[in-house]
């Protein structure tokens, strides 16, 4: 099974931020131990007494609770690092990116949260139904979230979509509807933070540190890049 792991950075009512974003890491069911493994062993090597440290973008980069003391080219490190063992060293087959970008400026009103769910399972889906049909890959999909402040917002979405029929609903390469996760009890939701984190980073701020260490890893073929939408004002 193809397992997408989501997160989502930035907050849709603070109107001092432009962007909202929804992203993700596509990971196949057999891979995700030794991802999370690979993460595991970073936190061993940056904080070795506290094993149950969580990686999460904006606490590590503004410097919250346990990285206060830490210098910033440290904690910048520590992302860079996660990003690179957990997307980066892996095999480009093995572990994809999904990504939606908005400027709530640009959607007029529409939901962003809304627009990006639509997003990212109608792309995570198109991946599936390419993989079946180029490669004779039955596998089915799942997308996991993390629990945080979207997710009654997202567990509707989904309902909404199945009972309708319409982008969730009609995509019978999904095996179930989305499952929500607790961030402490799985490193690799932890990781689609790091990389929603890295996307509003690069469009919020212009720090590209991040993207530019993920921007080829999104889904794509020969022809097209799948896997990322940007909708921004002109």
């Amino acid at each position: 099974m193809h397992l997408l792991y989501a997160d989502e950075s930035g907050l849709v009512e603070d109107m001092s931020q432009r962007h909202f974003v929804l992203a993700g890491v596509c990971v196949f069911e057999s891979a995700t131990q030794n991802i999370a493994s690979n993460l595991d062993a970073i936190i061993t090597c940056f904080a070795p007494h506290m094993p149950e440290l969580e990686l999460h973008g904006s606490p590590i980069r503004s410097g919250k609770g346990f990285f206060r003391k830490i210098a910033l080219a440290d904690r910048e490190q520590l992302i860079k690092d996660a990003l690179i063992a957990g997307v980066i060293a892996q095999p480009a087959a093995g572990v994809r990116l999904f990504g939606c970008v908005v400027e709530k400026i640009a959607l007029c009103g529409y939901d962003p949260v809304r627009y990006c769910f639509e997003q990212i399972a109608t792309r995570f889906n198109l991946f599936l139904q390419r993989r079946a049909v180029r490669y004779h890959d039955p596998q089915h999909g799942l997308i996991l979230f993390d629990e945080s402040t979207m997710e009654h917002r997202l567990r509707r979405l989904a309902r909404e979509f199945e009972m309708s029929g319409q982008v969730y609903g009609a995509a019978h390469h999904y095996a179930e509807v989305p499952v929500f996760l607790d961030s402490r009890a799985s490193r690799l939701v932890q990781l689609a933070d790091l990389v929603a984190y890295s996307l509003f980073r690069h469009f919020e701020h212009s720090d590209s540190q991040y993207f530019d260490l993920l921007k080829n890893r999104f889904d794509q073929d020969a022809e097209t890049q799948h896997g990322f939408v940007l909708v921004r004002t002109p």
